[in-house]
């Protein structure tokens, strides 16, 4: 009789926590929320059926785990960016795992306004960012932030995106043309009457992780905030300020399984453990199925060159789309950002259409100007000043650049040499080459902001490729930095 009394307490107490959960009433009661983070996929097509594989045996044990990206699922595949709707195969492999949502990383933007607007309208998840203000009738439908329920446990998730390149995302500006954007801090502040709201307050961040652990500093009402866009390698999770912090480097090489164990409508344990994604040995069936046919179009195997030694570094290989650049143009210099150089290394042979669409896949194109050396000089410094990856690569002269730290804040001194060694002369003329993007970001002097040449910097490379036939770029140099 005893053991039949306790049988109903356990099932009453079972189906009040049910009725608990669906009627989005608090939680009164301990439980874990499992929660699988990732950012800065990057388009990592090949290693999305082996997430969807981790996601599958987590879900096993919890059904109801959440799948949250901090942003960037986009730009770094051809298969992805260059596909006839851009973006549609990570959209597609996101909603076959059942992603609960995600945040607006700058890259998110590259294919425009109207090609966020689809991809926002095919995706079968929110999107959650709290700093953008866009008409509605752009079709860029997110929200600040969102309530979920789980387990009968009331999370906040809040999203923001960074905004460093002249009050916008780092994309290019034309991307974005209509669109407004607020500081995130400034928009965290007003945000922060939410934790009152709930059980659990988390940040879903594209803002980088130095300025994550500012805001753990700021606001520790956080519980959780879930990072992107530095790329930056956290083992597990990190605290700060009682915050714990996540993010993992790009390439979905990794993600974050993170434990929030909530008692009474308070977070009272939080834990963080990295998965290897990359080395996992399992795939969901379904999603290689789709991710093969995504990757089915032989052009992208196309061989161009070959590589008669390996590229090892992001100069050797930015040196060599500037190579295309000033022999396309017939240019006297060219020069690139360093953040328009996507990988750093190559190996010797084949050198594939799809090599070049993951080196250079923003779709820039390019424009000349005619500006002296000393402009010139003036733009380069511009162009670092907007580029958190370094200083622009080169050809047709080298630099010598003296930075104020060795964290590279700012430029103390720039030094132009020409192919002979000598300085370059800064009063004279030259035809300079560079891609859209890096122009931008340069502060071309005067009203003439160059003439666009219509061509695709990657076109360019391309065929650059298939007129050299070979490459050997071992060693090259056209920076030297000192601090």
């Amino acid at each position: 009789m005893k053991r039949l009394f306790s049988i109903l307490v356990v099932a009453i107490l079972g189906l009040a926590q049910n009725v608990f959960a669906q009627n989005g009433v608090r939680a009164s009661y301990k439980t874990d929320i499992n929660i699988i983070s990732v950012n800065d996929m990057h388009a990592a097509i090949d290693n999305m059926p082996k997430m969807a594989a981790i996601v599958d045996s987590l879900r096993a044990m919890d059904k109801s785990l959440m799948v949250i990206s901090a942003g960037d699922n986009r730009t770094g595949s051809p298969v992805n960016d260059m596909y006839s709707d851009a973006s549609f195969p990570m959209i597609a492999l996101m909603n076959q795992m059942g992603f609960t949502c995600s945040a607006f990383g700058n890259h998110e933007f590259d294919s425009g306004l109207e090609g966020l607007a689809r991809n926002i309208n095919e995706s079968a998840f929110p999107y959650i960012c709290a700093n953008i203000f866009a008409d509605p009738q752009l079709g860029i439908q997110c929200e600040p932030y969102k309530f979920f329920n789980v387990k009968g446990v009331k999370i906040c998730i809040l999203g923001v995106v960074e905004a460093e390149f002249n009050g916008i995302p780092s994309t290019h500006p034309n991307n974005v043309k209509g669109i407004r954007f607020a500081p995130a801090e400034e928009t965290i502040r007003k945000y922060m009457w939410l934790r009152d709201e709930c059980d659990v307050f988390i940040l879903l961040s594209h803002i980088g992780y130095d300025e994550d652990v500012e805001v753990a500093k700021k606001f520790p009402e956080f519980d959780l905030i879930i990072g992107g866009h530095s790329h930056t390698q956290i083992e597990g999770g990190e605290v700060h300020n009682g915050v714990l912090i996540t993010q993992n480097e790009n390439k979905l090489k990794k993600l974050t399984h993170t434990t929030l164990v909530v008692e009474n409508g308070k977070v009272t344990g939080k834990s963080a453990k990295n998965i290897d994604v990359a080395g996992y040995t399992k795939q969901n069936v379904a999603a290689k199925c789709l991710a093969d046919f995504f990757s089915s179009n032989p052009e992208f195997k196309r061989v161009l060159a070959q590589a008669e030694t390996p590229f090892s570094s992001y100069e050797e290989l930015g040196i060599l789309m500037c190579d295309a650049l000033k022999d396309f143009s017939g240019a006297d210099i060219a020069y690139c950002n360093a953040g328009g150089v996507r990988y750093e290394d190559h190996p010797a042979g084949d050198f594939t259409v799809n090599d070049v669409l993951r080196l250079d896949p923003f779709g820039n194109s390019a424009v000349v100007v005619n500006v002296t050396g000393k402009q010139l000089r003036d733009m380069l410094i511009a162009c670092k000043s907007q580029d958190s990856h370094g200083f622009p690569f080169t050809s047709g002269i080298s630099c010598e650049v003296t930075y104020t730290d060795k964290q590279q804040s700012g430029v103390k001194d720039l030094k132009l040499f020409a192919p002979d060694g000598k300085p370059l002369d800064l009063k004279k003329k030259y035809k300079v080459i560079a891609n859209s993007y890096a122009i931008i970001t340069s502060d071309v002097p005067g009203e003439d902001q160059g003439e666009d040449i219509n061509a695709l910097t990657a076109d360019i490379l391309m065929k650059y490729l298939e007129k050299v036939k070979k490459v050997d770029y071992k060693g090259r140099k056209c920076l030297k930095e000192i601090y």
